[in-house]
């Protein structure tokens, strides 16, 4: 039996652990260590005596793993990112934005439901949770929707799909975890985010808006406002658009040739501002106390799913899965584009049965040599390649669109993460509630989808400004 044998039958046993119940994180080391073990031993013959040997040799080649990469300094993006999040909701800016949205777009067809779209997005700009923001906005939107006479599996929905928009728009965990494991600019890949971020949104709102004409009892609109009203909402704003900026400028510099520094330096900046403006309102210790234990427990959780997945790519490399996977995927007789759809499409499957992380850990480092390798490779220019973009502007492309993909993932039943998280917030909803309500979002997510494929300018115009 040789490595590509090896190599398949462990990543079928991987699978059936992950299915069966196992956590992700878990099952990816188990089989990692045991893959390492199982190639050691037979490059020594299958010896009884050597097993030991081969057994001594894997744990150390796993165990230099997760400590080697985690330390990277690249990660220290996804604390600051979360506690962004989490003070700014501790700090109230999380109503404020709900507020403000509210006041200027709640007029329009299902107003209340495109305001907490909206303000999802505002909220997904200091965070770089799904989950978080999903449990957020389910407390805060869902009541004000109801109360004016929405559907109530409707207005479930809309927050579980608004959730889905911090994985897009940056400071997104999940942009840079693909970063580290595919080992690209992380500064770029979260400048790619914000344009498709915001297209997602807007897609969104004209989905609702569609369904709320056509619909009359789904959505009715909120009037009364003032504009001296919705002025006055603008100040609760300003620290999320502080944020916005800082991080801008800290990736890529609008008013400059050189940034200002590295993503890490502006995401610990933009964390200290947001902190800053909980303590001017009155943040109290147990607020801040909540705050960093959730912190560290979604850090926590994200490092332990990186740090078993590593030691499966470390498998992954010495059974040459992916160079076999990129020969055999390059080898069909079908275009390039059309493999890719088919990529995207298995994503759309295997997200039924896995979390959004996990998902990507496991499969980028088969799939993603195997997309590059469909464009002409790493270094090809744009000329010569298959997809009309330079290797790194495919790397940035092709992310985007799997991060895109993990979105649709959060909110397809059965594993949909946010639905879980909306349904458990509001104990007035079943997760069959949350489901049917973000049924109408699919079609929205695949439209966005088909964009992002068919116009690759949408996710590559701010980063090919960044040089």
């Amino acid at each position: 039996m040789d490595t590509i044998d090896i190599g398949l039958w462990v990543t079928g046993g991987l699978l059936v652990l992950v299915v069966t119940g196992m956590r992700v994180a878990f099952a990816a080391g188990l089989a990692g260590l045991v893959g390492l073990v199982w190639i050691f031993w037979a490059k020594f013959g299958y010896d009884p005596d050597r097993f030991g040997k081969a057994l001594t040799v894997a744990v150390k080649t796993a165990g230099q793993v997760p400590h080697s990469k985690v330390a990277a300094h690249t990660l220290s993006l996804i604390p600051t990112f979360i506690l962004i999040g989490y003070l700014a909701y501790y700090a109230g800016l999380t109503k404020a934005l709900f507020e403000a949205a509210k006041r200027w777009v709640a007029w329009v067809p299902g107003g209340l439901a495109v305001s907490t779209v909206f303000a999802t997005a505002g909220f997904a700009a200091v965070s770089g949770a799904s989950v978080a923001t999903s449990a957020v906005f389910a407390r805060i939107a869902i009541p004000e929707m109801l109360k004016v006479g929405y559907n109530k599996q409707f207005a479930a929905g809309v927050v579980a799909a608004g959730g889905t928009l911090a994985s897009l728009i940056p400071p997104s965990a999940i942009l840079v975890i693909y970063a580290i494991i595919v080992e690209q600019d992380v500064g770029k890949l979260l400048l790619a985010g914000f344009i498709p971020g915001a297209f997602s949104a807007v897609i969104y709102g004209l989905l609702i808006v569609g369904i709320a004409v056509v619909f009359k009892t789904v959505g009715p609109p909120v009037t009364g406002f003032t504009w001296k009203q919705r002025f006055a909402s603008l100040p609760g704003a300003f620290p999320i658009v502080a944020v916005i900026l800082i991080i801008i400028c800290f990736v890529y510099n609008p008013f400059g040739e050189k940034a200002w520094g590295t993503p890490t330096e502006g995401g610990a900046i933009g964390a200290f501002i947001v902190f800053c403006f909980a303590l001017f309102h009155g943040m109290r210790w147990t607020e801040l106390k909540s705050a960093l234990l959730e912190t560290a427990k979604l850090t926590a959780m994200i490092f332990t799913i990186i740090w078993g997945v590593l030691i499966y790519v470390r498998f992954l490399g010495f059974a040459d899965l992916p160079g076999a996977f990129s020969d055999w995927i390059t080898s069909l007789e079908m275009s390039p584009m059309l493999i890719l759809i088919c990529i995207l499409l298995a994503y759309a499957v295997l997200g039924m049965f896995m979390d959004a992380i996990g998902m990507l850990l496991l499969t980028l480092p088969v799939v993603y040599p195997a997309v590059m390798a469909l464009n002409g490779g790493e270094t090809v220019s744009a000329a010569e390649s298959a997809f009309g973009m330079s290797g790194p502007m495919c790397a940035i492309w092709f992310g985007i669109l799997v991060v895109k993909m993990a979105e649709f993932c959060l909110i397809t039943p059965p594993i949909g993460l946010n639905c879980f998280v909306v349904a458990g917030v509001r104990p007035d909803l079943s997760v069959q509630d949350v489901f049917k309500g973000v049924t109408p979002f699919f079609i929205a997510d695949g439209v966005t989808i088909a964009l992002l494929v068919a116009f690759p300018s949408i996710v590559l115009y701010l980063p090919s400004l960044a040089g």
